[in-house]
């Protein structure tokens, strides 16, 4: 059996190594079929370059080859033993290496520290700082950042935050207690709260209804069920039983542009992709500035210019070792609230 539970690469430069199954072997992955390689440099450069580097190949001068893994990559089997390109593949072994990081223009916003301890450190995450590394930002991104600038390898997020979207996010410090934070959050023990702005039907006044009801200072639960498709990134509302439900509160109203806007609360009961932008989307107040709903506007990625007006502002949870009732506020606030 592998053994992961001590790293056997460490993270580079604050980014975790990666790690790949071979095919083949007796365990049921989605790899056992394939044929086997007969060793380990035709799998790397039969499977491995093809299907797992995609954009580094253009990394520096020359395509990278196999040689890359046994120097740089410092390919480890999953005994921790380094590996040659002419040892026999491990039919369903696992294998690990540090994969080439293409460089990445910094994106301006700093990550400010709201509450650490021992096991927890909650941050306030910048709008356009991914949480994670994702796409073209492994680099710039919270964990990746704070990872180096503390010197603290073992830094993990317990959840996500969209890019484009500002807030709370939670990381666990420690490998001991992470286990019992990420359970919290996945049986949805961790209660978020949001802020959102969105634009009011046009020519709304004080006192017009609102889609579903929606009045100020009442929460209704808006149902639908949300589906991911892939190669797309918009989430798309369809037919069948819920699986998505968010809590949505009118604050109040304000003057913005010639136009009524509504600041309103947001209580994500499920943890679907996009749920909350979906869901104002349907109901006819999308979010402003977003650049996916209601239409994919497909922006650069380092176009800063029109901030998304969502921002996790609350997390609550009772502490899984403590049993005391733990509260963050974020310190940051809406831009269009601000104007």
């Amino acid at each position: 059996m592998p053994r992961f539970g001590k790293r056997i690469l460490p993270p580079r430069d604050g980014i975790t190594a990666a790690r790949l199954r071979a095919p083949g072997g007796s365990a049921t992955h989605a790899q056992r079929d394939d044929p086997v390689p007969a060793s380990v440099r035709e799998w790397l450069a039969e499977v491995v370059l093809p299907r797992t580097l995609g954009r580094e190949q253009a990394f520096g001068a020359s395509p990278i080859g196999p040689e890359y893994f046994t120097g740089p990559g410092e390919l480890t089997d999953q005994e921790g033993r380094r590996v040659a390109l002419e040892d026999p593949l491990i039919p369903g072994g696992f294998y690990v290496f540090h994969k080439p990081v293409l460089p990445e223009r910094r994106v301006p916003f700093e990550v400010r520290i709201v509450h650490e301890d021992a096991d927890l450190l909650v941050v306030d995450k910048p709008h356009f700082l991914a949480s994670t590394p994702n796409g073209i930002f492994v680099r710039e991104c919270v964990v990746t950042r704070l990872r180096v600038e503390r010197g603290e390898d073992d830094l993990v997020a317990i959840h996500r935050l969209d890019r484009v979207t500002a807030g709370l996010l939670a990381l666990s410090r420690r490998p001991a207690t992470r286990g019992a934070y990420q359970r919290m959050f996945q049986e949805r023990g961790m209660r978020k709260t949001y802020r959102a702005l969105a634009l009011l039907p046009d020519g709304w006044r004080e006192g017009d209804p609102l889609p579903l009801g929606v009045e100020r200072g009442e929460e209704v639960v808006y149902r639908s069920r949300l589906v991911k498709r892939d190669g797309q990134r918009q989430v798309a509302e369809v037919p069948g039983p819920d699986n998505a439900a968010t809590g949505i509160r009118l604050l109040g109203t304000f003057a913005h542009g010639g136009r009524r806007v509504g600041e309103f609360r947001l209580v994500p009961y499920t943890g679907k992709t996009h749920q909350l932008r979906v869901h104002m989307n349907a109901l006819g107040l999308p979010l402003m500035g977003d650049p996916v709903y209601p239409v994919d506007t497909d922006p650069d990625p380092y176009d800063f210019s029109h901030e998304l007006q969502l921002l996790a502002a609350e997390l609550a949870f009772r502490d899984p070792f403590t049993g005391a009732e733990r509260r963050f506020v974020s310190g940051l606030a809406l831009d269009a609230a601000r104007a």
